[in-house]
């Protein structure tokens, strides 16, 4: 069995949305034993949204109410930083093509600066086509945007002077003086399942953000990025996993101690890293944290 580093997610949305919160919560945590700290990004949540929940959204309940109440993931991981001295910091996950890359490449590296090179970057694609149109960037080819964008904020990290010349940004040679403390510079996660946004993985990403999924599910996936990691020359087994998981009464792991048996399971299958995201099932902040020490302890040894 692989020993787990465990993270959990900052309390940024629901009734666990409170910025004062958050740094409290963080050093908490750190002391606890959780060795990475997350944030999610939601940009609004529409009176008729254009598509539902894929987590299980319906007609009647297009998402999760909790979504209404939403904390700026950079604000979050600023107070967490500032916190914490050891625990990761990481996006899971930011809506990448809502952004521009030079601003979002500054945001970050100034973040990972703040931390002293604690950044993870983890990006999707989102599943709400009305953020798309509130910020004003096309829905129809999110997935190459993505991919010119981690293009970009690679040379933004690594180059200086910098400059791009792409089907959607210009951005003139330049000085960068401001660099990350990770070298290169910080790991770029992705999310997604589809067929496309896995070999995407595989072929320029530095790891996996998948949420918990029968283990049959997660095989096959893992398979097609790592395939698609090998075609593109690279070492498969450098690629990380972080998983995410969801608690919500009513369902298999939706006590501590449930927690602590898929948390198990998961070691099992080979994976090093995953997190808990609490805002299901905690009533607010100092539950959550509560309900962090139950599960730490509850798992143990398992925990690297």
């Amino acid at each position: 069995m692989t020993a787990l580093r465990l993270g959990l997610a900052l309390p940024q949305y629901g009734k666990l949305a409170d910025p004062t919160a958050v740094a409290g919560f963080a050093a908490a945590a750190e002391e606890l034993g959780y060795t990475s700290l997350w944030v999610g990004d939601r940009v609004l949540t529409p009176l008729e949204p254009s598509d539902l929940y894929p987590g299980g959204g319906t007609p009647e309940r297009p998402y999760p109410p909790e979504f209404v109440r939403f904390v700026d993931p950079f604000v979050a991981l600023t107070a967490a930083a500032s916190a914490t001295r050891s625990a990761r910091l990481g996006t899971s996950t930011l809506s990448a093509p809502l952004y521009t890359p030079v601003l979002l490449a500054r945001t970050l590296t100034s973040l990972d600066l703040l931390s002293g090179g604690r950044v993870d970057a983890g990006f999707g694609l989102g599943w709400l086509r009305d953020e798309y149109t509130a910020i004003g960037v096309p829905w129809a080819g999110r997935g190459a945007r993505l991919g010119e964008l981690i293009e970009v904020l690679r040379t933004l990290w690594t180059a200086d002077p910098a400059g791009h010349d792409g089907e959607r940004w210009r951005i003139p040679d330049a000085h960068v003086g401001l660099r990350p403390v990770q070298n290169p510079h910080p790991p770029v996660l992705l999310g997604g399942m589809s067929e496309r946004a896995l070999r995407r993985v595989g072929a320029v990403a530095d790891g996996w953000l998948p949420t918990l999924l029968p283990r049959e599910y997660l095989r096959r996936m893992w398979s097609v990025i790592t395939a698609a990691a090998a075609e593109a020359g690279r070492d498969p087994a450098s690629l990380r996993r972080v998983l995410r998981i969801n608690p919500r009464e009513g369902t298999p792991v939706g006590t501590v101690t449930d927690l602590a048996t898929s948390l198990k399971a998961v070691a099992d299958e080979g994976f090093t890293e995953a997190f808990v995201d609490l805002h299901y099932v905690a009533n607010d902040v100092a539950h959550a944290v509560e309900l962090a020490g139950e599960l730490r302890a509850a798992v143990g040894a398992l925990v690297a």
